[in-house]
């Protein structure tokens, strides 16, 4: 494939929030070619972390995307799921398999997201990811449910936020020790474990679900919960699975292989969101974040890729959760030898943790301090380094905490 034109096509493939920036990045950027957007839902691009807060409490029945595409003009292409891809070569485009015909391309993005992990033996059970999947389980929330949520992480948490409004008894299963094993130290998954009590809601942790039957969750132990519905938050994977035999290389979770620019390996095929994994100087890492802001700022930056650019994508990785009536927000990447500062006191109505590497803020963890968010995540962009006892007081501002 050669040099793009003003003639030429770009297919964006999977509408999310990364697909759908990146269309209108496209056009604001000067695109003058046709644009066509690949969704698999039937829906126009909508937001996801509505779903778990606005939709299930029934505060809103829908969370469409304020981009107007058809303004834009982008060809919107929903209900059409991504079967296969042939690349191009230098003299012939691409072509974009569906199971509802092929689409030729001259340049494609790739950005079909992330799709829930199964628990084996748990076909009953329900999972929050799309719009269908929030109405269907806003259907069934009310008063007096027992309803078993499998996985204590982010949305398990809010998905029990909303529950209990709802006026329904829950139970959330962990097989970890604490409230987001994956993401979070123990210490600080028990200091957030508290929350559940004090909502009214049952955590187990420390133990696996061997299955879901009629009625009831059987553990691992061999107890059962009562459980009139189930619901399984336990991650995601990368929905990656159509690419098999296209020459897109995956790493072992089944993520894009990227570069700096998030072009895969094949000439023309960029790639954005849940799906990717793209290579973090600022980490030293390969990063796969499935979070919000990703999708927005990546979305936004294959764009500008496809249209030329040439700086790397390598931002803060941000992401936020509200839960238990808190606003958690976490920003930057820590490691395991990383120091750890606390910055007050988890049973203070408002607390922080910061991760330190050699003295540099690294990342940072905040319940209700937006403040210390926003100064946090500047700082960690520019790699400051801090004063640890002055950072571990709440009262002392973390711009005014810099060492030296």
């Amino acid at each position: 494939m050669g040099e793009l034109s003003g003639t030429d096509r770009v297919v964006v493939v999977g509408a999310g929030l990364a697909g759908a920036q990146c269309a209108a990045g496209l056009r604001r950027g000067g695109w003058q070619g046709r644009i066509v957007l690949v969704g698999e839902e039937p829906h126009a691009p909508y937001d996801r972390p509505p779903l778990s807060k606005e939709v299930l409490l029934r505060k809103a029945d829908a969370t469409t995307l304020d981009i107007d595409l058809p303004q834009l003009g982008v060809e919107l292409l929903t209900g059409r799921r991504a079967t296969g891809l042939t690349p191009g070569t230098p003299h012939t485009p691409g072509m974009l398999h569906t199971d509802d015909g092929d689409l030729p391309y001259d340049a494609l993005v790739i950005a079909t997201g992330a799709a829930p992990r199964a628990l084996p033996g748990a076909e009953r059970a329900h999972v929050l990811h799309t719009l269908d999947d929030a109405l269907a389980l806003r259907a069934l929330l009310r008063p007096g449910l027992r309803l078993v949520l499998v996985g204590a992480g982010w949305i398990g948490a809010e998905v029990a936020t909303a529950a209990r409004a709802a006026g329904c008894e829950v139970t959330v299963v962990e097989a970890g020790p604490a409230p987001v094993p994956a993401a979070l130290p123990v210490e600080i998954g028990r200091a957030m474990a508290a929350w559940y009590a004090e909502a009214g809601v049952a955590l187990r942790c420390g133990v696996g679900v061997a299955a879901v039957e009629p009625g009831a969750v059987l553990l691992a132990d061999g107890s059962h919960l009562p459980a009139d519905e189930v619901v399984v938050g336990i991650g995601a994977r990368p929905a990656t699975g159509w690419l098999a035999g296209s020459g897109v290389a995956l790493d072992a979770a089944g993520a894009v292989l990227v570069d700096e620019r998030l072009r895969t390996g094949l000439p023309g095929v960029f790639a954005a969101g849940d799906c990717v994994s793209y290579p973090s100087a600022r980490s030293g890492a390969r990063l796969t974040v499935q979070h919000w802001d990703h999708a927005l700022q990546s979305g936004e930056a294959a764009a500008a890729s496809v249209l030329g650019a040439h700086a790397p994508y390598d931002p803060v990785p941000y992401f936020w959760s509200e839960q238990f009536g808190r606003m958690v927000q976490y920003a930057g990447r820590h490691g395991e030898g990383d120091e750890l500062v606390h910055r007050g006191s988890p049973q203070d109505p408002t607390w922080a943790v910061l991760w330190l590497r050699d003295g540099a803020l690294r990342a940072l963890l905040t319940v209700d301090r937006p403040r210390d968010l926003t100064q946090g995540r500047r700082l960690i962009e520019r790699g400051t380094a801090l004063d640890a006892a002055r950072a571990a007081d709440p009262a002392v501002p973390l711009k005014s905490a810099v060492a030296g």
